[in-house]
């Protein structure tokens, strides 16, 4: 009987040590990091269910059991880590908390307030992007929890771990914007810039920005607006610098010269000021899509800009706008680039990419130059370390751009690249193309 109390008392004590792990009560476990959720959290592929779900106060209103959340970070280290969240739960609930291949189902109490709780300890197999996913399993309150924080440790993590704080939540929920920076010919003066653009199936999610041709005052390329709708996008930053249009004085204002059928000219804001235009279309992947900018100055202390399209399924040029632009940073073209951005925060966990093609520079003698070399760049959101997926490069006779997505082989930023030569000039005739109409009057 002795040995039977002795067995009973040990199958007791095991019992209670996995029921004890089950209620997350590892409370040795360092876990000094915590990562909002707010700022770096997506319900996966459910952009919708993100607007709903990751709010200013991190993870709240999560109902459904099919939405599963997944908290992003980067990390420079390897091995053992421990994770635990800080939440607050209306009832009784079960996650389940999966990091690399590892899974852990956890039994949480009901709580007043937001408190730590300890998950357990993970892997970290090689250095790059990881994400923790939360996974609803059952609950007795209305909600799985609100969930503020990620919380990681130990302490030795803590200059190895990288992520976006609350003050970087917009941006960082955005991700990083990367350009192509192409050489201009020397001593030439640049009038028209033509470029080639095409979007890999599967990489256009919603709040996708491919731009063509940017320049020292504004950008042209084509975005993804909505599941219906897609537009060519094409603007000019006024010289007067705000956040407000209404409060460009008047001799500052960019001036509408003329637009083709169906496009819309209006303001835009936020990001500086000055006049936009676009035209929807519905530009679809893995076709390729012809983009013609020109600059020139037709009046004192100004400069005209003037932006044509080109869709193989139309098969023509169409006039997007034109635009006088006062106080201008030259008399021609300058600073030519492209980029790819994302403006939506609900899909800055979506891949996206674009190939770039074919681009010429015609000078104002009439000689086009090929461009063939290009300096890799990133913005301040990617030069602060608030995300590292960012990428661009060449092959063969293409230029690529890719963000977002949480890859972790990124490219170095400010390599210079070159591509192959096509070697031929695209055929334009100059005259034949819609010229804007309206003439203004100061």
């Amino acid at each position: 009987m002795k040995f039977k109390h002795i067995f009973l008392n040990l199958g007791l004590s095991l019992l209670l040590l996995v029921s004890n792990a089950c209620k997350n009560t590892n409370s040795t476990l360092e876990t000094s990091i915590a990562i909002p959720t707010q700022a770096n959290s997506w319900v996966v592929n459910n952009p919708k269910a993100t607007r709903l779900v990751i709010g200013k106060r991190g993870i709240k209103n999560w109902r459904n059991t099919t939405d599963k959340i997944r908290t992003y970070f980067y990390t420079t280290a390897t091995g053992a880590i421990n994770v635990g969240i800080k939440a607050k739960f209306s009832g009784a609930t079960k996650l389940k908390v999966t990091l690399g291949s590892t899974s852990k189902e956890i039994n949480f109490e009901t709580s007043d307030n937001a408190i730590k709780h300890t998950i357990g300890t993970f892997n970290i197999t090689e250095p790059g992007y990881y994400y923790v996913e939360l996974e609803g399993v059952s609950k007795s309150g209305d909600t799985f929890g609100e969930i503020s924080e990620i919380l990681l440790g130990d302490a030795s993590w803590e200059s190895k771990i990288s992520f976006a704080s609350k003050d970087w939540s917009y941006w960082g929920r955005r991700g990083p914007s990367v350009h192509l920076n192409f050489e201009k010919p020397v001593d030439k003066n640049i009038k028209w810039f033509y470029n080639e653009l095409t979007v890999p199936e599967g990489n256009d999610p919603i709040g996708s920005y491919f731009m063509a041709n940017g320049f020292s005052s504004g950008y042209f390329g084509m975005q993804v607006n909505s599941e219906t709708e897609r537009r060519i996008l094409f603007s000019v930053w006024s010289a007067y610098d705000t956040q407000d249009p209404k409060q460009i004085p008047k001799e500052y204002s960019v001036l509408p010269l003329g637009n083709g059928d169906g496009v819309t000219v209006g303001e835009f804001g936020n990001e500086g000021s000055g006049a936009q235009s676009y035209f929807v279309y519905d530009w679809k992947p893995n076709v390729t899509y012809k983009f013609l900018l020109k600059g020139e100055s037709n009046a004192e202390n100004s400069i005209d800009y003037t932006a044509y399209f080109y869709a193989p399924e139309v098969g023509d040029w169409k006039l997007i706008a034109s635009f006088r632009r006062p106080f201008p940073t030259g008399s021609h073209l300058t600073r030519l680039h492209s980029f790819l951005e994302n403006f939506s925060t609900s899909t800055g966990d979506k891949s996206r990419s674009v190939k770039y093609t074919n681009q010429w520079m015609c000078d104002t003698e009439g000689n086009w130059n090929e461009a063939t070399a290009a300096k890799f760049t990133i913005d301040n959101t990617g030069a602060s370390g608030v995300r590292f997926d960012y990428d661009g490069g060449s092959e063969g006779d293409s230029f690529y751009l890719r963000n977002c997505g949480f890859f972790s082989d990124n490219e170095v930023p400010n390599t210079k690249f070159t591509r192959a030569s096509g070697g031929a000039a695209p055929t334009i005739d100059f005259s034949t193309l819609e010229v804007p109409n309206i003439k203004i009057t100061r």
